[in-house]
């Protein structure tokens, strides 16, 4: 067998990654974001779903469930005050299919997706710019 050959032998079994396997992804992600950035993140909830529910679409303006790969649902670092309010936690969504068809269409890995994604919802939760967002990236790769 030659070297590209043995490469593919694999790929008959090989499936899609998993929801779990996205989750396992986006905490390894996770866990290589600078401290000072994790730190700020103690009581975010970050979930994997196949895709964003017809409710977030419709909210959105968004036709195509594959248009929207990630979302940041709750209130922003620089909007939350200290007094409890009894709403739900910060969450951000990690969207399992757009991901991966965006992946079929890109050059990047899908671990670097998945960071990219990651990164750039964690962002609105601290209200972060476009550019500070690219700067977090860019410390990691």
């Amino acid at each position: 067998m030659t070297g590209k050959s043995k490469e593919f032998a694999d790929w008959p079994g090989r499936m899609a990654p998993s929801i779990a396997d996205f989750e396992a992804m986006a905490a390894v992600a996770y866990a290589g974001l600078p401290a000072r950035f994790r730190g700020l993140c103690a009581d975010l909830v970050i979930r994997v779903e196949d895709f964003p529910t017809e409710e977030v679409l419709k909210s959105m303006g968004i036709e195509s469930e594959f248009d929207l790969l990630g979302l940041f649902q709750g209130v922003g670092l620089p909007f939350n005050s200290d007094q409890p309010s009894g709403q739900m936690p910060n969450m951000v969504w990690l969207y399992r299919r757009p991901i991966l068809d965006y992946w079929a269409e890109h050059e990047d890995s899908l671990g670097a997706i998945v960071t990219h994604v990651l990164i750039h919802e964690i962002g609105h939760h601290f209200g972060l710019s476009d550019d500070d967002m690219h700067a977090i990236e860019a410390s990691i790769d």
